[in-house]
């Protein structure tokens, strides 16, 4: 069962003091997570099939391998992905989304809308 704190909204103005403090903590850690370079750009990728290191990296351009690994690993450690042995190739793995991930789709797609609304155009 959730608390209020854990429920609350950053901007959620009925919140007692203490439950926005832990709000605002959660919604930073999670801020920073998704928000990492390139951490969005996996999760995005991710979101149209499972894929091998080297289809990931492709798919996203700029991305060194030693980043990409690390941020894999890091993703793994938070339950955002998790590898699979890739049947047709024995010594690849796949990466996919867990369920936590997918969670993200709405937020990814309205960061997105955002982007291509405010962000492909100089402001007036």
């Amino acid at each position: 069962m959730q608390t209020a704190a854990q429920t609350a909204t950053p901007l959620d103005h009925t919140a007692t003091e203490s439950e926005a403090v832990v709000c605002c903590t959660v919604y930073q850690e999670a801020v920073e997570l998704v928000g990492r370079r390139w951490t969005g750009a996996i999760i995005s990728v991710l979101l149209e099939r499972p894929m091998r290191f080297c289809e990931i990296s492709t798919a996203v351009p700029d991305l060194s391998d030693r980043l990409l690994a690390a941020r894999i690993k890091e993703l793994e450690e938070r339950g955002l992905i998790v590898r699979t042995p890739c049947p047709s190739r024995q010594s690849s793995q796949l990466y996919s989304l867990t369920d936590m991930a997918r969670e993200l789709t709405p937020a990814l797609d309205a960061i997105g809308a955002w982007a291509r609304r405010w962000l492909s155009h100089p402001p007036n």
